[in-house]
């Protein structure tokens, strides 16, 4: 089966790199991650002058157009230099703009997706309960009661990123409670983020640090009617259909990662000199990077196996959640053999093998965990469920 990129594709790959090289540097990357207070506004600006949020987004709403496949060039290239700032674009252009193109109204689609794909709309997603983890469901707590014109919303979300620069924050909540299974009774909704009631702390973390991850607090927001997100009752099932877009984003953006990993354990090894040489030419250290490269392409091989299902429109869930699985694990045990390649350079704030580890690690464990990614390939195998 071939997986080769189209004439079409390879150019925007190749239009995208020169981009990222020319306006996203490693060094500029790791100067706006490191700054945590300040969300990167300043490369916000550059991906929307470029047009990029548009990516996926029909061109009728003023967006690029294309299909997964080409989300996921662009995720995998910017993610080379970006790492975890992947989601400065990502949380807008795929979360956002994704949710709305699957179940939003025609008067929500032109409302907001023409916004969204000229880089005016910022969108945050608040989905995580305090409580809860991967058991989203069974933790939800979060709840709206139905009012005249809408909705009251209260409630609490953890890990919700880039809430205090958002415009609208996508929030899941139950909005009835008298339900047989967990996952049915709950509803989406598109929330103004300047609506009374809503605050936000931010939460110190270890890597993805300008990304400013919130707790989000709700009380007694108001949601119009018209802000509401398919059909109340029914969010897990308007959801579905963009997990398996998510696992690819994330694949690629840790084959991006893994990508920039194995550049610059190369680069090193060819400049560095210890003992009369080149460290280069040392056995171990070739043997690291020859690790790297084959889990880089394990990697590539499954994400565009999975990326060309799901643009096919194929069954692909668990071929999705094995990618997530071996894309997050291949880039931490990547980024920590760079650092152990670089040595205590690694290991300084000046070079990006520490960000590498720091921005992915996270990605071990959201947005499910990789031992719920094994109980669901196990079960997908005809084995009692385990959770």
């Amino acid at each position: 089966m071939d997986f080769s990129l189209t004439e079409e594709q390879q150019s925007f790959k190749d239009i995208v790199r020169r981009w990222v090289d020319a306006e996203a540097p490693k060094d500029w990357m790791r100067e706006l991650e490191a700054d945590e207070e300040n969300y990167p506004l300043a490369l916000w600006d550059k991906l929307a002058e470029q047009g990029f949020f548009g990516i996926g987004i029909p061109e009728e709403y003023d967006g690029l157009g294309g299909d997964v496949m080409m989300q996921m060039i662009f995720a995998r290239e910017f993610a080379r230099t970006a790492g975890g700032l992947l989601w400065v674009w990502g949380l807008t252009s795929f979360g956002g703009a994704k949710s709305i193109a699957s179940v939003g109204t025609a008067e929500q689609k032109e409302r907001w997706l023409r916004p969204m794909a000229q880089g005016k709309l910022r969108v945050s997603l608040s989905m995580t309960e305090p409580d809860g983890g991967t058991d989203v469901l069974g933790a939800m707590k979060t709840h709206a009661e139905k009012v005249d014109g809408g909705w009251n919303l209260n409630g609490a979300k953890m890990w919700t990123t880039a809430a205090k620069v958002a415009d609208r924050l996508l929030v899941l909540a139950r909005t009835d409670k008298n339900v047989e299974k967990k996952h049915q009774g709950l509803t989406m909704f598109f929330v103004d983020a300047k609506t009374p009631g809503i605050t936000s702390s931010l939460l110190p973390k270890l890597g993805m640090r300008a990304m400013g991850s919130c707790e989000v607090h709700y009380e007694d927001v108001f949601v119009p009617d018209e802000d509401v997100l398919g059909e109340p009752g029914k969010a897990w099932y308007a959801m579905l259909p963009t997990l398996n877009n998510e696992r690819i984003m994330v694949g690629a953006q840790c084959l991006g990662a893994i990508d920039g990993v194995l550049e610059d354990a190369v680069a090193y090894m060819l400049q560095r000199k210890a003992f009369g040489g080149i460290i280069g030419r040392f056995q171990i250290l070739q043997h690291y990077v020859a690790d790297i490269a084959t889990w880089q392409k394990t990697t590539e091989l499954l994400l565009y196996n999975v990326a060309w299902m799901q643009a096919k429109g194929m069954s692909c869930g668990v071929e999705a959640n094995m990618l997530k699985m071996v894309a997050t694990e291949n880039a931490v045990k990547a980024a920590d053999l760079g650092i152990q390649i670089l040595g205590g350079m690694g290991y300084s704030a000046e070079t990006d093998m520490q960000r590498y580890w720091r921005d992915h690690r996270i990605l071990r464990m959201t947005p499910i965990s990789n031992e719920m990614v094994r109980n669901s390939i196990a079960e997908s195998l005809g084995l009692p469920r385990s959770f």
